[in-house]
């Protein structure tokens, strides 16, 4: 059949309909946003994808299989829906497809595909860890019997929880806030001046830990409500370093809910407060600086702006060379290599998959010592191998990032919908590999 001289939103939907994939499943594949897609499905030949969309859906055609490749020809031939007079064919996903921003499943018709694909295979399952008794203490912690602890002790308790977090040990890490919870109004009660100060830079920390596990395990939500005591307990500790790390949280917690132009905003202007406040005359505002204009930037790729995401990448790049190392200041991991990870998770937003495992592939491993920074490189490794149509590789990144950290693999439910969409893309035995590794790892197909 002869290419696609140039693609418009017809032919990319009728592409996405002769592979019979949802809204959502084809944004995944190709590595755009949903809500591109789902611009194409709906303005038709009035949208023109950009140059490097175009590229990729010359590059997935050509991946097609005979058949896909007949019905998109077919599809074409018969105008902008597909369908011929006296004939409704069924949309893979337009209507039913329930996504949302593009974290969420890919809509009734993905289900039903997926169940088709994967029938038979028993998977051994390890559900998320229940969150129920840390909502519990977040939402009414007086109802919960407190554990006394001194200013010290505390200090320590909050440290060891960063530290198993950053070490992926979430089922430990949930464990600890549900009895560190309780314990945070008395330790503030009786703090008197600096330590008043200190304890309620603890609670920033503490409801940072909240918000981060909570969005590991895909709770969004009460993420927005834990990062929001982390805002308070900032501003009563009139710390410019605790303002500025409250702001981290916010701005994953804003993106996670879908508000990613606020949090581009919210970023770029906390860390100008930081700057001001501070000129950044120690580590831990020159970490905390560079990992809010990195959190920036990929909250600027979500929104598909570009210009802005690589300005604050170079910006975090600045940032790291005043820094000089790599460590892990604020429990922030800051420092080259990971402007470098960031690289990597940008360049998959914004769809360029090869440009994403180039980058990966410029990584010093020996400088990513965070077990869930490492994992995370390895689960957008993954990702990126996906869309490129590269399963055999995106099962091995998998298989690397389970190594590393077994709960970030098993218990995300972003890294269980790579793990599904391998199984519902590769074929063969690369598929049975991966429903292989799905059964012993534990992941929910």
């Amino acid at each position: 059949m002869a290419p696609v001289t140039t693609w418009t939103g017809r032919e990319a939907n009728t592409l996405r309909n002769a592979l019979r994939m949802s809204v959502t499943a084809f944004a995944e594949h190709l590595g755009a946003a949903r809500r591109t897609v789902a611009k194409w499905s709906s303005q038709g030949d009035k949208v023109l994808p950009r140059a490097d969309m175009q590229a990729a859906l010359d590059t997935v055609l050509a991946r097609a299989t005979p058949d896909a490749r007949e019905r998109f020809e077919a599809l074409l031939t018969t105008g902008t829906s597909g369908a011929t007079a006296g004939t409704r064919l069924p949309d893979a996903g337009v209507d039913t497809d329930t996504g949302g921003d593009g974290q969420g499943g890919s809509g009734s018709d993905g289900d039903v595909r997926r169940r088709d694909l994967l029938r038979g295979a028993t998977i051994g399952v390890a559900a998320t860890p229940s969150v129920a008794p840390l909502l519990d203490a977040l939402v009414s912690p007086c109802h919960t019997k407190a554990v006394a602890l001194s200013g010290p002790q505390f200090s320590r308790a909050v440290a060891a929880t960063k530290i198993d977090y950053q070490a992926c040990r979430y089922e430990r890490v949930l464990d600890q806030l549900v009895t560190l919870l309780p314990a945070l109004e008395p330790a503030r009660a009786g703090a008197q001046g600096a330590q008043r100060t200190q304890a309620e830079v603890l609670a920033t920390d503490l409801y940072h830990v909240v918000g981060s596990v909570l969005l590991k395990v895909g709770d969004r939500g009460m993420a927005l409500v834990a990062a929001e005591r982390s805002t308070r307990a900032a501003a009563a500790s009139e710390d410019p370093v605790a303002v500025a790390t409250s702001a981290r949280i916010m701005t994953h917690a804003l993106m996670s809910n879908g508000h990613d132009k606020q949090a581009v905003t919210l970023a770029g202007n906390a860390a100008g407060v930081l700057d001001q406040d501070t000129r950044l005359t120690s580590a831990d505002a020159v970490a905390v600086y560079g990992a809010l204009v990195l959190r920036g930037a990929v909250a600027a790729a979500r929104s598909d702006d570009r210009d802005t995401a690589q300005a604050m990448l170079d910006e975090a790049s600045r940032a790291a060379a005043r820094l000089g190392y790599d460590g892990n200041d604020r429990w922030t991991g800051f420092g080259a290599a990971n402007v470098l990870l960031h690289r990597v998770n940008v360049a998959l937003i914004l769809g360029d998959a090869g440009t994403a495992i180039g980058i990966a592939r410029t990584v010093p491993l020996d400088k990513v010592t965070i077990a869930e920074r490492r994992a995370s490189l390895y689960v957008d490794v993954a990702r990126a191998y996906t869309q490129w149509g590269r399963y055999e590789h995106g099962l091995t990144a998998l298989r690397t990032a389970y190594e590393v950290a077994p709960e970030e693999v098993r218990c995300r439910p972003a890294v269980q919908r790579i793990a599904t969409d391998l199984a519902l893309l590769a074929k063969g035995p690369a598929r049975t590999a991966v429903v292989d590794f799905a059964r012993g790892a534990g992941i929910r197909l």
